[in-house]
This record gives structure tokens, sequence and C-alpha cells, in this order.
């Protein structure tokens, strides 16, 4: 069983998240309600409601909870700067891997800032929803939310007085899903998060100005395109691999799934260089590359991907890096299954921000809490014995393990001390502009 110094140590992590954090309310009614709004999302509460956070806090009403939400003064994207400060703390390894997607929040009625019928991956139609963009951190430690935009349409930014009704700051026009994402990148990159990869699906990888501000910003990149990506050298992406012979397809595992390696056929193509941007002092240092990815099952259904990478790193790992892109699914699937992430019943802008900064607050902590299970080989998979004044999460080590750590390191945290190997790959990661260049050490499968 876990024991109480187990349990006591959750406790003291979450009392030093709350310490990291406190300090950016002014008052201590909104700090209290913080602490008390995390713990409900954290705890054994059915639906993470106002009146069942509430219940479960002790309050009496959910007045103060709601508050919290709407009224009272602070600010969310201060509490998203000590999360990611916390985030690199905890899950932060030099090769660490950017992750940009968006999902959707299904919606009734049309007050709900930025609601409209639109499409949502999450339903996989077309629904009266709200889109939230995001970027997910992932390294060999685990994987955490680390950034939010909610995506206004058109419909939105062209009616003031709909806006104003819903608390949306005036300055706030327009934007695409791609610019949300790019302003996502610059602050990640100006974080202390260690960043060597940017990777994103074709919605955001087809968009040329975002892979140019990844390679203006000195990142790496493997980005999903649509099969009609125009590449260098071609006007069609799905035309470079077209003819391409049977020995240039390779089996590779792009990770681990949940039913064990993802196993495709991938094919590898460089491009030409740009000048611009590959060259420093008249010697080429990054190199361009078109992927396709093939299925093995259904050879018709091939993805395809552009790259941009040093010199000496292998096709393999651009495949990993490209099958990194799912810890941003798992990442949502938890912070909505555990912590509440789309249970929210605000209707104003403020509100969703606040709420969803809360809600990434407790996921980076099961995230960070993972990974100390699993640098200490934890294998317990009972309930923890939490005190009255804490939480009551009603998870074992294993969920969140499966939640929140790579494959191979769950596997090496399952396994006694006497059977754990630990082969150390060293590659050369890539940095963004002003990084000092250091060689990864990551462990076995989970290498980037």
């Amino acid at each position: 069983m876990i024991n109480e110094p187990a349990a006591e140590s959750w406790d003291r992590e979450l009392d030093d998240l709350f310490l990291r954090v406190g300090h950016r309310f002014s008052r201590v009614e909104p700090r209290r309600r913080m602490r008390d709004h995390v713990r409900g999302l954290l705890g054994p509460v059915g639906r993470k409601n106002g009146w069942q956070l509430a219940e479960y806090a002790g309050h009496a009403t959910p007045d103060g909870l709601q508050h919290l939400l709407a009224g009272s003064r602070w600010d969310a994207d201060e509490i998203r700067d000590e999360l990611q400060h916390y985030v690199a703390e905890r899950l932060g390894e030099i090769n660490g891997v950017l992750i940009l997607d968006d999902t959707g929040f299904i919606k009734k009625g049309i007050t709900s800032a930025g609601v409209q019928r639109q499409y949502s991956g999450t339903a996989g139609r077309t629904e009266n929803c709200q889109i939230g963009v995001f970027a997910a951190y992932a390294s060999a430690k685990g994987r955490a939310l680390v950034d939010r935009e909610l995506y206004l349409p058109k419909s939105w930014t062209e009616d003031r007085d709909r806006c104003r009704a819903a608390k949306i700051p005036d300055e706030r026009d327009f934007h695409t899903k791609g610019d949300l994402a790019k302003a996502m990148v610059l602050r990640a990159l100006a974080s202390e998060l260690p960043i060597a990869w940017v990777t994103a699906d074709s919605a955001y990888g087809q968009e040329g100005r975002f892979r140019r501000l990844l390679e203006q910003s000195g990142v790496g990149y493997v980005l999903a395109v649509p099969k009609s990506q125009f590449s260098v050298g071609c006007p069609r992406i799905d035309w470079l691999f077209a003819q391409a012979p049977a020995e240039a397809w390779e089996r590779i595992s792009c990770g681990d799934g949940a039913k064990g390696p993802r196993i495709y056929d991938w094919a590898a193509i460089r491009l030409p260089a740009v000048a611009e941007y590959d060259y420093q002092d008249e010697t080429l240092v990054r190199r361009r590359w078109a992927l396709a990815r093939r299925s093995l099952t259904k050879p018709d259904e091939i993805a395809y991907f552009l790259a941009y990478a040093q010199l000496d790193t292998m096709v393999e790992q651009l495949v990993r890096i490209a099958g990194m892109r799912w810890a941003i699914e798992e990442c949502f699937q938890a912070a909505k299954n555990e912590c509440g992430l789309d249970q929210y019943e605000v209707r104003r802008y403020t509100g969703w921000m606040r709420h969803i900064t809360l809600a990434m607050l407790a996921h980076a902590f099961l995230a960070a809490m993972a990974a100390a299970a699993t640098s200490k080989g934890a294998a317990e998979t009972v309930h923890a014995p939490w005190s009255p004044r804490s939480l009551l999460i009603r998870q074992n080590v294993e969920v969140l393990l499966e939640y929140y750590v790579c494959p191979a390191l769950r596997h090496l945290a399952l396994c006694s001390a006497d059977e754990v190997i630990d082969p150390v790959i060293a590659r050369p990661p890539l940095l963004h502009a002003g990084a000092a260049t250091a060689t990864a050490r990551a462990v076995g499968g989970c290498a980037l």
C-alpha cells in the first residue's frame, strides 16, 4: 500500500503548488477559493460544476467559487506563467516537445463566449460548441497542458455588443487558430520550458507562416500536412512519394500506444535547403525533410509530414516526434476525465479562461506526481490514504501512470528493481535561438 509518508508527500507537493501561485491573488478570499476549486477538480466529485465543487469544499452555496471565476480580481495569464514554470521544473527535459491542437466543448444556447455551430474534432461533426486551442508539453517524464486560448469566430468579433456582453476584451480581434497557435509557441519559447521540437496536425502544419516562425526561432519541427501541400521542388507532397520504390519504405514504430507499438511503413525524402533559414555563415546547419506514413492494414491511407531538423538527426527520431503528437490527445482525455476541463458552467470569456487554467493546473499536478512516482519505481496500485485536510483522489498509481507517463517509463516503473534495464541514448537535440547546445539523455523507447 501507499504509506502515510507517501500521502504526506502528495500533500506537501500540492501545498507547494498553491504557494507558488498564491501570490498571484492579492486577497486571501480568492486565494482560499482557488485552493478549494482546484481540490474539487482533483477530488472524487461526480460532476465538477459549481454546486458539487462547493459541496465538496464545505461551502453552503456555490457563490464563492462562482465569484472566483467571474468577479474576483486575478489574472489567469499569470497563473499560466506559473504553470509553465512548474511543468518545466517537474517534467522538463532538454529535448522536450511542444504540441499544438484544438478541442471542442459542446454547449447549448448562443451566449457562451465564442460558441457557434462549427466542426468539433471531439464530436467528429459540426456541433454548437466552443473551440479551445491548446499547447501541451511532452518529455520522457510525462506530458501536461501548458497554454490555452479561446477561438472566437468572426460572427463574434464582428459583433462588439455581443462581445461586451460576454466580457470579451475590446482589444480581442479575430485571430485564426493558426494565429493563436503562433502566439502560444512564442510564449512557450520565452518561458522556462526546454523545447527542442514542435509538432502539430495538418490544420497548423499546412500554414507556411507557422513553419517560418519555427525556423526563425531555430526550433525543430515535424508537422502533419495535407496531401496537396506544396513542397520545395514539387507542387504536391503526395507526388513526391507516388513513385517511391518498395525499398524506400521502412517499418518503424512511432511510439507505444494503448495496444502496443504504433507501427507503420515510413518513407523519407530530403528536400532542398533554403539559404535564408538553413545556413549559418555559409555552412549548412539544418535539413528539411518530407515524410510519408502508410498504414499496414490499409496501404491507401497515407499521411504526410514536413520536418526541419539538425543535420545529424536520424529518420527514426523524426518518426518518434511525429508520434508524440498523440500526447496532447491523452492530455485532453485525462484533463476532461480527471480534472473537469470540460465540466464548467461559465458563459463569459473571463470565466472560461480562469476555469480552463485552473483545470490545467490540476492536471499538471497529477502529471508531476506521476512522474515523481515513476522516478522512484512506484508499483503501488491502491488508493492513497489522504488526510482529511487534503484531497481524496480515488485513483491508483497505475491509472496515473497510464495517463501521464510515456509507456516505456511506465513499464520501468512497474518492473522490480532487479529487472530494470536503463539504456541511455545520447542524441544532439534541437534548441531554439539563444539556448546552449547539449547532448540529451533519454531512456530506451521514450527517447525523443
